[in-house]
């Protein structure tokens, strides 16, 4: 997934890093391969947690609002031992509580860690026994839930950790319709396990594999959006309330051409549906409003057409090699025909960044020929495929001529990330205008808080590059300091 989104952002749009050190403190962790690093904020006093972890110990850090440390704990690990860690919640008391789950799914270790006291207080949690499979787990208004499947049922089980106890609400689509492409009705069962939901996020590049799965799900102001694309039809959509756990369903149709669509697919953010349809003649994108379902823009070209306002070339990428250019609509929309169509969106002031692409995977075999059959042994391999370009929405949803914008600060994290593959343990934390990388420097044992904010760096703060336009073509770059 990292791959293919490092490789996104590496060929596809220039990037220039504006990046600041905040702080690093000596941090000594064993058996990196069971650590894990996380951090959160507390919407309420502002003040950012940071965890870490191995097979010995839990660290946690607390920061206040300028980034200064401001108390520490470090609790031996007991109970939390052969886990690993869901999430993380921070209560009115500024006590953090961990979610811990067991190695078969079925239990949950809560723990509440008192930083003055220096003391933390666990309580289990034995899912119940209609419970299937986890979907995704999510932190929202400092609560913790828990979306899984019911068995046996078209149900959905929502779960919701608040103040050391869980309830439980039961989300019914039994009395919904749902069809295949060839309009047969098929059940809710049948189609999450063919086409299990992802979590999108916000805030952050999507990859391109995640976006172009059928169905997706977003958390936003305290309400779940389910949207499935399984039909060229339209898009089918659920919003359930956090709170009450009530559902509304909604559809949207997809842009129309005079050809049969052969993929369509959307993405929901900041009360808008965007979609995006596509045949070898026409690719075609529409943006909806979310609760009058009313179209605010529609945009149509044809295979002849060009694309003045994308920002990037087309690419087509197989596998991991180097992407490759393609050179006219037509080529694009031929290297889209077979994939399932993605569309991403990332806000960021007044713009929207908007990536199109496709994304396919199949199996290949070859015969081995170290083998005692005379025909040798199937070796299968999987192959990917995928196909992509990008291009900036403004504020009033026009498309826009913007190849020499300033950079993302996600982008700049990834680019960041990208020139430094020695870091194995991080996590990222999108704050009001910035993101906050946290991760572990092995080789100086320092665990590592850096800034990123949209725009350039001027050369003797630490960035090497001077143009944006050096992505058009493959470049070499000096070293980069992480500290």
């Amino acid at each position: 997934m990292k791959k293919l989104l490092l490789l996104f952002l590496l060929f596809s749009k220039a990037i220039l890093f504006g990046q600041t050190v905040l702080n690093s403190l000596p941090l000594n962790l064993n058996s990196l391969g069971k650590t894990q690093i996380l951090n959160i904020e507390d919407k309420k006093t502002k003040d950012i947690y940071a965890f870490t972890w191995d097979k010995q110990n839990i660290n946690i850090l607390k920061y206040n609002r300028s980034l200064f440390l401001t108390n520490q704990f470090t609790d031996s690990i007991k109970k939390e031992a052969n886990r690993n860690l869901m999430g993380v919640t921070i209560n009115k008391e500024q006590k953090p509580t961990l979610y811990w789950i067991s190695a078969n799914s079925k239990n949950i270790l809560i723990g509440t860690y008192d930083l003055n006291r220096k003391i933390s207080e666990f309580l289990n949690f034995d899912f119940p026994r209609n419970h299937d499979y986890l979907i995704n787990s999510f932190e929202e208004n400092s609560i913790f839930y828990i979306l899984a499947k019911e068995k046996d049922f078209e149900h959905l089980l929502l779960y919701k950790f608040e103040n050391q106890k869980c309830e439980i609400k039961m989300l019914d689509f039994s009395s919904f319709t749902f069809k295949n492409k060839e309009n047969v009705n098929i059940s809710f069962n049948a189609l999450i396990k063919y086409f299990p939901i992802k979590k999108m996020e916000s805030g952050i590049l999507n990859p391109i594999d995640f976006v172009s799965q059928i169905s997706k799900l977003y958390v936003t102001d305290n309400h779940l959006i389910l949207t499935f694309d399984n039909r060229l039809e339209g898009t089918q959509v659920f919003e359930v309330n956090l709170d009450t756990g009530t559902m509304k369903e909604r559809t949207f149709d997809h842009p129309v051409s005079k050809n049969p669509l052969r993929t369509a697919n959307s993405f929901y953010n900041d009360k808008k549906l965007f979609q995006v349809a596509a045949n070898k003649e026409e690719l075609l994108f529409e943006v909806k409003d979310f609760d009058s379902k009313s179209t605010i823009k529609n945009y149509s070209f044809l295979k002849n057409d060009s694309i003045p306002f994308k920002n990037s070339p087309f690419f087509v990428q197989i596998n991991t090699r180097k992407p490759q250019q393609l050179k006219t609509t037509a080529k694009f929309l031929k290297a889209l025909d077979g994939l399932t169509a993605g569309i991403s969106i990332l806000k960021n002031r007044q713009s929207s960044f908007i990536t199109f692409s496709g994304f396919g995977e199949s199996l290949d075999y070859y015969f081995k020929s170290e083998s005692p059959d005379d025909f040798g042994v199937r070796e299968y391999y999987s192959l990917s495929k995928i196909v992509y370009f990008d291009a900036t929405l403004n504020e009033n949803l026009d498309f826009i001529d913007d190849k020499h914008s300033e950079p993302l600060a996600i982008e700049n994290l990834f680019y960041f990330l990208n020139n430094n593959k020695g870091i194995k343990l991080y996590d990222t934390l999108r704050l009001s205008n910035y993101y906050i990388l946290s991760y572990y420097d092995k080789a100086s044992e320092q665990f590592v808080m850096r800034k990123f904010t949209d725009g350039f760096m001027m050369e003797d703060n630490g960035n090497p590059i001077a143009n944006k336009s050096i992505f058009s073509n493959p470049g070499k770059f000096g070293k980069i300091n992480t500290n």
